[in-house]
């Protein structure tokens, strides 16, 4: 037998043409750049949710803190746990800063006009956020807006959850 026999059935190739190994490659890298972005603004909307709950709770907890010892959290350093809170936190969650970038921070009489607060202190650790992004957790904790309620903007770089005026 030989190969030009027309008598030879010859099977078909089984292999794909480049042309249609680019053509899969091509709908594929479209079908990522529509996927990827929905999956990116998944994650900031789930990280602004985790921030929201995750403030709430610490509110509750220093309001818990305040009924068992009869006094405020202590003004802390930025990241740092106030003295006796760990008892009430995960202390290391509180050290390990926020979802959404900065560190969390405890403030006891501040010049805002009130006497305790918990919040988040963006003061270059991790990514900053401005008025406009806060803004949108405000709106899942709060009234939506930064100046009034009971989470504020008490200065630049700083969002606060007011846990007594």
């Amino acid at each position: 037998m030989f190969r030009d026999d027309p008598y030879v059935p010859r099977r078909p190739a089984s292999a794909f043409t480049l042309v249609e190994v680019l053509i899969v490659v091509v709908i594929l890298g479209v079908l990522a750049s529509i996927v990827i972005p929905q999956f990116a603004d998944a994650t900031a909307q789930s990280n602004r949710s985790v921030f929201a709950a995750n403030i709430k709770e610490y509110a509750k907890a220093a309001q818990l803190f305040r009924f068992d010892t009869g006094e405020y959290l202590e003004d802390s350093a930025s990241g740092a746990v106030p003295t006796g809170f760990d008892n009430y936190i995960d202390a290391t969650k509180w050290q390990a800063g926020t979802p959404i970038g900065g560190v969390w921070d405890a403030e006891y009489q501040d010049v805002g006009g009130f006497t305790s607060a918990v919040g988040v202190h963006f003061n270059g650790t991790g990514s900053t956020r401005d008025d406009l992004y806060m803004t949108s957790i405000d709106e899942l904790i709060d009234d939506g807006d930064l100046a009034i309620g009971v989470f504020r903007r008490i200065a630049d770089g700083r969002y606060y959850y007011i846990i007594r005026e």
